[in-house]
């Protein structure tokens, strides 16, 4: 669990091909342009009109094409929708992302100086991408409200294990400790320093559940598939190591599958 460093098109199992939009070789005459040369139109508008801010974390489902239809990049072959922090992006995503609301699809048409410029092994050219904008949320360097202590309406193990669930999971089975799950997470210090994130490095974290620390053993088998929950950890729950951090750690935890 210390993952950092992220790119866009990281490697997935292969999906079946989606096919371009009939607009794939360039922007229609009512899509709209802006002054950095993006051009984007609306597929499907979203609810609300909170946008994302720079430096967010976005969850999204998207699918990428060169303009002769060739589809390069698509996160439909994962299990989840893919979640990272818009900071890192390319600089057409970045722009085109904070124009957008949860719940809304839309197509951008992203020149080249805006998207893979001068890196080996990615696509020239404008670029196309389908992306569905599914939440946000704050940077996770950004630790909760409640990262000092657990809050009143937080839940306790005999252990000593603090848990509260912040979104639901779909049902279904719970992982038990000879289970491989795949997970993003995020883990600070009560200071709010954050020490591990695999949501910053836009990839999702599969390890065995009784290889990892007793907290997260314990607090992972509450969980069903699609479930996030918060994790208050003491440190006899915790890490042992002489260089790792110390104290009541907290973890952000969604559960993405078990294996």
């Amino acid at each position: 669990m210390m993952a950092m460093g992220w790119t866009l098109a990281a490697q997935r199992p292969a999906v079946p091909t989606v096919p371009p939009p009939a607009d794939v070789a360039k922007p229609p005459a009512d899509a709209i342009k802006t002054a950095s040369g993006l051009s984007s139109k609306v597929l499907t508008q979203g609810k609300g009109t909170a946008r994302p801010g720079a430096t967010d974390l976005v969850t999204v489902h998207y699918t990428g094409w060169t303009t002769d239809g060739k589809m390069f990049d698509s996160s439909l072959s994962s299990p989840a929708p893919a979640t990272f922090p818009l900071d890192r992006l390319i600089k057409g995503w970045g722009e085109g992302l904070q124009l957008m609301v949860a719940g809304e699809k839309r197509r951008l048409w992203i020149p080249q100086n805006l998207a893979y410029a001068g890196q080996a092994q990615r696509p020239a050219g404008m670029l196309v991408f389908d992306i569905e904008l599914i939440e946000f949320s704050p940077s996770p360097s950004t630790p909760p409200p409640d990262v000092a202590a657990p809050p009143s309406d937080a839940k306790r193990t005999a252990s000593g294990l603090a848990y509260k669930s912040l979104r639901p999971g779909k049902g279904g089975p719970k992982p038990v400790k000879s289970s491989d799950v795949t997970v993003h997470y995020t883990g600070w210090t009560t200071d709010g320093k954050m020490f591990d994130s695999s949501v910053a490095s836009g990839r999702p974290a599969t390890f065995g559940l009784g290889e990892v620390i007793e907290g997260w053993t314990e607090g992972v088998q509450l969980m069903t598939v699609g479930e996030k929950m918060r994790f208050w950890i003491p440190e006899r729950l915790a890490y042992k190591g002489e260089r790792a951090p110390r104290g009541l750690l907290v973890f952000d935890v969604e559960l993405i599958a078990i294996k």
